[in-house]
């Protein structure tokens, strides 16, 4: 893998290629941050990295307050966003005990809520570059 996208586990392989699966999403590693940031339209709708002790294997994600309320309330694994507003961004640890339909589930949440978030036009030229 390029520079800094290595920074995960082998564990998680499945987590790459699916957060690159939606249209229109790139991705960057910020050095300083030692983040792999996903983004569409360059808003950032993932955010992979290790926790501030640098031992545990994160992914923090938007979602709707009331999403990221409910989930933290039913797993001790995803906690208020790591680095981020802790209202709107949520970390969920990887080698926890969250179900991987779970982080699917929020991954795709995170992605459409930010896609929502763009311009009718912005979200036009993503829809219509993944239909060629």
């Amino acid at each position: 893998m390029e520079s800094g996208y290595g920074i995960l586990s082998n564990d998680y392989d499945w987590l790459d290629s699916f957060l690159r699966s939606f249209p229109g999403v790139t991705r960057d590693y910020k050095e300083e941050w030692q983040w792999i940031r996903y983004q569409v339209g360059d808003k950032m709708f993932a955010a992979v990295c290790k926790d501030a002790a640098g031992t545990r294997d994160i992914i923090t994600l938007k979602l709707e307050p009331s999403d990221g309320d409910f989930l933290r309330n039913q797993y001790e694994d995803i906690i208020p966003g790591h680095y981020m507003n802790k209202v709107h961004w949520n970390s969920i640890y990887l080698d926890g005990k969250v179900p991987i339909d779970i982080i699917k589930e929020s991954i795709d949440k995170s992605y459409h809520l930010v896609l929502a978030g763009l311009t009718k036009k912005k979200q036009k030229e993503i829809e219509n570059s993944c239909s060629l």
